[in-house]
């Protein structure tokens, strides 16, 4: 099968190519395209992916491209990890919102709304591209952040989509470390959205460990989510890290404005991956990498495509429609759940009713993911607007026009579909 990467300069691409022949029993690749507008960026990782596929021996033919029609043409999966604007980008992201008392991340609140109105348009453009060029059944396979946005507006236009996090993998790799088992004993059962869900199971050969963590570690479980232990024995589930943004708001505000942008961090960690990365003696992935965030990244997604293309019917935490799974979200609302995963796609296991403590927060977050994908399709600033009011990290009107104004001084200059609304 020909597997196209679109945005395969980014330094996680190693880490995809080392999982792909960790899978190479259910997934045969005769094709590996990296395709990315910035070839000389690409040349670089593209060699430390062919030292890589070279020192496992794996004799896959990988073509580095800037031409994206080409990279399309035939594919039998289009993985998709792209950053418009790059860091600088996601830089502003953090920054505008601070200036206006709110957090400053590139996935939530108004810099996660300036991320999904640059990248839908462009996704949606790569997924059309894919329609009229790859295989009839070709999988759009998403991790580029807001990935619950980013799916719903690729699910909205109709497209064989599905979306992707390595947040519940994550868990799966911590509990089996630290009970000694191997990872597929663990089974992991969150509820929400995409940075927005719970855990309420965490399974270990079918039984259910984390009432007995929570009940005993409830405190170390806090600190490694940056929330009180007593809020989650009041719970009685596992938020997950970004719920901090949240539960602790005006700390974690607080926290970023005193400290170094996570974008600057990123940066320096970027910088130092393509320098070794351009160092033709090595061979494997530098530990460097770990720094850079996404962790089991590879892992998780290349488990997830060996399941849509051999049909086996693993279980996959993916982010796909509600379709009455949560009660109180509409059908279309794009959920992150477990799922079993074979040939026709994801289907939610079935998930017991959800507290009313979680399913307010859920109901909040999921009316602006709609709002903001319907901004970053129409280029309706009051779209923009509505979708701010909505958010629970801002909702205050004074808030909404600050951070609408920091949003396009910062970035407008990547929101051509609102140059004929750029003067309201």
């Amino acid at each position: 099968m020909k597997i196209t990467v679109i945005g395969a300069g980014s330094t996680y691409t190693p880490e995809l190519v080392s999982g792909l022949w960790n899978e190479r029993d259910r997934l045969t690749v005769d094709e590996l395209w990296l395709m990315d507008i910035d070839g000389p960026r690409l040349e670089v990782v593209g060699g430390m992916v062919r030292r890589m596929l070279a020192r496992q021996g794996a004799e896959v033919p990988v073509t580095l491209t800037t031409d994206r029609s080409a990279a399309i043409d035939g594919a039998d999966a289009v993985l998709i990890q792209l950053r418009v604007g790059g860091q600088s980008a996601r830089l502003q992201d953090e920054l505008f919102p601070l200036a206006c008392g709110c957090v400053g991340q590139e996935t939530t609140g108004a810099g996660g709304l300036a991320k999904a109105l640059r990248t839908v348009p462009v996704v949606l453009d790569i997924a059309r591209e894919a329609r009229e060029r790859a295989h009839p059944d070709a999988w759009i396979v998403d991790f580029t952040n807001p990935v619950g946005i980013n799916t719903r507006a690729l699910l909205d236009d109709g497209h064989n989509a599905i979306g992707l996090c390595n947040f519940a993998i994550g868990v799966q790799r911590w509990i089996a470390r630290e009970r000694g088992v191997e990872p597929h004993r663990v089974e992991v059962d969150p509820v929400g959205l995409n940075h927005l869900s719970w855990v309420r199971h965490i399974r270990v050969d079918g039984v259910d460990v984390l009432p007995g963590m929570i009940e005993e570690r409830a405190d170390e479980l806090g600190r490694r989510g940056g929330v009180p232990g007593e809020l989650i024995r009041d719970l009685g589930v596992l938020p997950s890290y970004y719920l901090k943004y949240y539960y602790a708001h005006d700390a974690t505000v607080a926290e970023m404005r005193a400290g170094t942008p996570r974008a600057t961090v990123v940066a320096d960690v970027e910088r130092e991956l393509l320098a070794l990365y351009a160092d033709p003696s090595v061979d494997s992935k530098p530990p460097q990498l770990e720094a850079r965030g996404g962790a089991f990244y590879s892992e998780a997604a290349t488990a997830l495509l060996a399941s849509l293309v051999a049909g086996t019917g693993d279980n996959h935490v993916v982010n796909v429609r509600n379709r009455g799974l949560i009660a109180g979200l509409a059908d279309d609302d794009v959920v992150e759940t477990l799922c079993r995963v074979d040939a026709s796609g994801a289907t939610p296991l079935p998930q017991e009713p959800v507290a009313p403590e979680l399913l307010g927060l859920i109901q909040h977050v999921s009316a602006y993911e709609r709002l903001a994908a319907r901004a970053a399709v129409t280029g309706d600033r009051r779209l923009v607007r509505m979708a701010l009011l909505a958010h629970p990290l801002v909702g205050q009107w004074d808030r909404v026009t600050g951070l609408e104004e920091g949003l396009f001084a910062t970035g407008g200059h990547l929101l051509p579909q609102f140059a004929a609304t750029a003067g309201e």
